[in-house]
């Protein structure tokens, strides 16, 4: 217990001085060159510089000084977004802001979620046309538009000298800090009184080391922040009275936790759609393999929803002809679309931008194992989304022409982003006869197992590609261990909306059939170190789900029961983290793990390429 709590200390002090060296390395506005003291209308987006205007959070006003130098900053850093930090942000905020914000980092990389000090935005007028933006109504809608626009533009986090920081609303706390941190909200709360629960029990037994570990978490303030170009006007009260002033953050942000008006205003539209039922969201089973219709099929794994808690039990079958695994009965259109709504858009949008804003490393791999084979010139990510790969694979493939194809509207906002050059949004065999022979590859990164017909998938593949063209495929790899481990758990299995999980052998046969040659492949290389940590996830989230969605609704003892879920549970989140990093060089090196790729070309003749 004394080395823990040693170890604690030393964290404490250590994470205290990380937070200083961020905030010491955030930007700082140059005084104005004139003294012109007033100031920018809230309500309005005044227009300070030619070619930049301010968005204010509702409440705030600012120095029209502060808006030149501001646009003056960015013009000269050759930036589109840039929030302002007033000096004197209240401490807890300031240390937050400090926590998710690595300046170099958020500075250089485009596919991390957005962050804001609360006071206001300066944008480019081309990033407000193309975001289409409006003035924010309430704290939370200015953090989601901070959020969004970073992805619009070159963005920074610079301090505005002569800007006064005004208090935000607790009772939205927690919807900001959701925007802020995404769908770890609840695992973040709950960590604080477990933290508390920890230090208490370490008092008990180890009187001298807790207090010392105790001490370091009561310095944590001054250490991060005194003498620092932020000057907190409440730094002395924090510093002395954490303890009380963070109780009451928590309860008031817990109290404060109620749903969205946007989730609420679902709640008629999910009442219609599930008022007869889920008989429809299927089709009639079928009797053999989709495959190779063998009709010896077993039962693979039933599991629910366990991503939304939507209605609904599903079965995966498996052939015992050719190991094919695949969802029976099919979800049916209605099925998908209702399982599909508000997951990658709409209520979803904020929390999947998190997901797949995670870390770029795996788009570049996918890029970089095109390259090694060809330099294409044209480039179509199919089921792009946000487009987070094709901005991605940019770095490693310069002159490539990067279009994107996806059935939602997420695609259109790519493009508007300019993550791509251009969005095509529809089915994609619907599409492929009049994009025949276009590019020279095209990519289904975690998309065939989507498809109601990897086949037909495939073949508007072979037609959109232009001769000798590659095709790179990324996929679940069924075949991994952990599955039979982890169980409905897994979280490939991804039900309802994986509709088949194709192994290596089945979708060499495939892509053979469609005309292919499979010219590379990755196993190992190719894995992703999330199974433990969504497998405790997902568990966690089964044990407390979200009780304010819109096709779920439920009280304050469900709110209660999240909670305390998320607070116990905290360390099997951590665990799992630990585990999955500890795991994965073993798995990258190993023949068979969570996820594999293909290059295959059109119409050549190649061996194929073993890992």
């Amino acid at each position: 217990m004394t080395w823990a709590l040693a170890a604690l200390a030393a964290v404490l002090v250590l994470d205290a001085l990380r937070m200083r060296g961020r905030v010491g390395a955030l930007g700082r506005l140059e005084a104005a060159a004139d003294t012109d003291t007033g100031t920018a209308s809230a309500s309005a987006s005044a227009d300070p510089a030619a070619g930049y205007q301010i968005i204010p959070a509702p409440g705030a006003t600012v120095d029209p000084a502060t808006a030149r130098a501001a646009a003056a900053y960015a013009r000269t850093h050759q930036l589109d977004v840039l929030d302002l930090v007033p000096r004197d942000l209240p401490a807890i905020r300031a240390m937050t802001l400090a926590q998710l914000v690595d300046p170099p980092r958020y500075r250089r990389d485009r596919l991390g979620p957005g962050r804001t000090a609360g006071h206001a935005l300066l944008i480019s007028d081309d990033v407000a046309v193309r975001a289409q933006v409006t003035p924010p109504s309430d704290a939370v809608a200015f953090t989601t538009l901070a959020a969004r626009l970073k992805h619009f533009g070159r963005a920074d986090v610079v301090i505005a000298p002569a800007e006064r920081a005004r208090p935000q609303p607790v009772n939205l706390r927690f919807q900001i800090l959701r925007v802020l941190i995404g769908p770890t909200t609840a695992m973040a709360l709950g960590a604080l009184p477990l933290f508390w629960t920890l230090m208490g029990l370490g008092i008990w037994l180890r009187p001298v080391p807790g207090l010392i570990a105790l001490g370091a978490w009561q310095l944590q303030p001054l250490l991060s922040l005194a003498g620092t170009r932020l000057r907190p006007r409440d730094l002395p009260l924090v510093f002395l009275f954490r303890a009380p002033i963070e109780l009451y953050l928590l309860v008031r942000t817990i109290a404060g936790r109620r749903a969205t008006a946007a989730a609420a205003a679902l709640r008629p539209d999910y009442d219609r759609l599930l008022s007869s039922g889920t008989t429809t969201f299927w089709e009639p089973r079928r009797d053999t393999c989709p495959l190779c219709a063998s009709p010896d099929l077993v039962v693979h794994l039933r599991n629910t929803d366990l991503l939304q808690h939507k209605p609904g039990r599903f079965t995966l079958e498996r052939c015992r002809g050719c190991g094919h695994v695949f969802q029976n009965p099919r979800l049916s259109l209605a099925g998908l679309d209702f399982y599909y709504k508000d997951f990658y858009d709409g209520l979803g949008a904020a929390g999947m931008e998190f997901v797949f804003g995670f870390g770029a490393a795996p788009y570049h791999a996918r890029a970089r194992m095109v390259r090694e084979i060809a330099a294409p010139r044209r480039w179509l990510d199919v089921g792009a989304g946000h487009g987070h790969f094709c901005i991605a694979a940019r770095d490693d493939l310069p002159d490539t022409r990067f279009d994107g194809l996806d059935l939602s509207e997420s695609i259109e906002e790519a493009q508007r982003r300019g993550w791509i050059d251009t969005a095509h949004r529809g089915l994609f065999p619907d599409l492929a006869p009049r994009l025949a022979g276009t590019y020279d590859a095209i990519s289904m990164s975690h998309y065939l197992e989507h498809t109601l017909d990897p086949r037909a998938e495939l073949a508007a593949a072979h037609t959109a590609l232009a001769d000798r063209g590659c095709l790179l495929i990324e996929v679940p790899d069924p075949e991994f261990w952990l599955a039979r481990l982890l169980r409905r758990y897994w979280l490939p299995y991804f039900q309802p909306q994986h509709l088949h999980l194709l192994s290596v052998a089945n979708l060499e046969r495939l892509l053979r059939d469609a005309g292919f040659t499979a010219v590379a492949w990755h196993r190992g290389r190719a894995h992703q170190r999330v199974d433990f940590f969504f497998a405790s996830y997902l568990l966690l989230d089964q044990l407390g789900p979200s009780p304010r969605l819109p096709w779920r609704w439920r009280g304050a003892p469900a709110a209660i029961r999240r909670t305390l879920v998320w607070t116990l549970g905290a360390p099997l989140i951590i665990a799992g983290i630990i585990v999955d990093n500890l795991a994965g060089p073993l798995f990258a090196r190993s023949r068979v793990s969570n996820t594999y790729r293909v290059v295959a070309t059109k119409g050549a003749t190649a061996a194929p390429a073993r890992e």
